[in-house]
């Protein structure tokens, strides 16, 4: 619960601080492409290290899951940082 928490606070903080509109798909793309690497590397270490062939890929499945919900977390606290940045910069009408 925590880690969710502060995931979504770098989020936030990412939205925020970084200029302009994020690339949200390119960031998914990437997140996707980090947990199936991931995924893969803990699934085959953990094959042979005895654990066996299904659990392996259950974990491997598993992990690759996590990184996709972390990423999306992580998107929607860059959106609302990216919201929380377009209010800052707006002008009050005098």
């Amino acid at each position: 619960m925590w880690f969710e928490i502060l995931i979504l606070i770098i989020g936030i903080a990412y939205g925020f601080l970084h200029k302009g509109k994020e690339g949200y798909w390119h960031l998914l793309k990437l997140g996707l492409l980090i947990g199936i690497v991931l995924g893969i590397i803990f699934a085959v270490i953990s094959m042979f290290t005895g654990i066996g062939l299904l659990l392996g890929l259950a974990g491997g499945i598993g992990i690759v899951v996590g990184i996709v919900i972390l990423v999306i977390i992580f998107l929607v606290g860059a959106f609302i940082g990216d919201f929380l940045e377009g209010i800052s910069k707006k002008k009050p009408a005098a």
